[in-house]
């Protein structure tokens, strides 16, 4: 291509982000300088954070500046580069951004190569493999800690981190109960993912299903969700549980917070809550979440579970799937075919 296409972030959206939130513009590609190195995007990630990062309060992250290129995670191949790190024609994942091409110079962080030899599909560094796939790991290892025959309940169960988790849940040996949107999410994650049950969060009676679901009550809560999800899943709790909180995307779309209501649990139940972002993780300890999961890839232990759609054009409007239920396991969005 001879121009860059770039979705820069114009206003902070509320509630669902719509096409006006952003603009979208042609820009010449810009050319590697000595030390430097082109990377065209292949395939881009929509994760629930890009949303956070829309708003004007700081994440772990500052936020995207009105104005800016919306960050996003993805794989790019190296186009042009006198950069010995990244040679050309390799393949790399990183803060690629919502664009065609961006300099590695100009990036957040540095970008990881991918190696030639990977005996999977190259998005799957963005999934399973991927920051999405670490995100369960740590989370599970580090705070989670399912012992065998406990109970492990997975909130957004057939999303990108959800679905990989119960997965994980059942190679540690524990239980493995989701909640999910639709019954036909439910009916998937128990049939081809081998959850031990999964709850539609929409029925009326849902909590009364769960507790038939979990008839030992709840040892760990693994919660992407928050809002009256979390509140329920801190009443319920067993005596010594643990609750990961790994998002709250009920939250992230400027939705009324009622706050936490059975946080005296904490005190009653001595109940361990632990926050973690992957990024903490992922340079000192990538290789190690990596080998693990591949591992239990290799023994079919883990399935990857995405939906992919085509087009820079459509991240904006992509993204909403995320929060519409509109969408199973990873989100990824085809950008480019390699080689390049």
């Amino acid at each position: 291509m001879s121009v860059n296409r770039q979705i820069l972030l114009r206003t902070r959206p509320e509630g669902l982000v719509g096409d006006d939130d952003f603009e979208h513009i042609e820009k010449p590609v810009p050319e590697p300088g000595e030390g430097d190195a082109l990377i065209r995007t292949t395939w881009l990630s929509l994760d629930p954070t890009n949303r956070l990062w829309m708003r004007e309060e700081p994440t772990y992250f500052p936020p995207v500046g009105l104005g800016e290129v919306m960050r996003g995670i993805g794989i790019g191949q190296v186009i042009s580069s006198t950069n010995p790190e990244l040679p050309e024609g390799a393949m790399v994942a990183g803060m690629v951004g919502w664009q065609d091409y961006i300099l590695a110079s100009e990036a957040m962080a540095p970008f990881t190569v991918i190696p030639e030899d990977l005996p999977v599909d190259v998005r799957h560094m963005l999934g399973v493999l991927g920051h999405t796939g670490m995100t369960a790991y740590f989370g599970l290892t580090d705070i989670g800690k399912p012992q065998p025959g406990e109970t492990v309940v997975i909130s957004a169960a057939a999303g990108a981190v959800g679905s990989v988790t119960g997965q994980m849940v059942k190679a540690m040996g524990a239980r493995a109960v989701g909640l999910a949107g639709t019954a036909e999410k439910c009916r998937m994650v128990v049939e081809d993912l081998g959850f031990d049950a999964c709850i539609c969060y929409r029925d009326e009676d849902w909590r009364e299903q769960l507790a038939a679901a979990c008839p030992d009550g709840i040892d760990v809560d693994w919660e992407s969700a928050g809002g009256e999800i979390l509140d329920h899943m801190m009443g319920n709790m067993n005596l010594n549980g643990r609750i990961v909180i790994c998002g709250l995307i009920a939250e992230y779309n400027d939705q009324p917070n009622k706050g936490v209501q059975n946080f005296d649990e904490v005190i009653m139940k001595r109940l361990t809550i632990g926050g973690f972002v992957v990024l903490d993780h992922m340079t000192d300890r990538g290789q190690e979440a990596v080998g693990a999961i591949a591992g239990l890839m290799a023994e079919g232990k883990i399935k990857p579970l995405e939906t992919l759609t085509e087009g820079l054009e459509t991240a904006p409007m992509a993204l909403n799937r995320l929060y519409e239920g509109d969408n199973v396991g990873k989100l990824l969005i085809k950008v480019a075919d390699p080689p390049l």
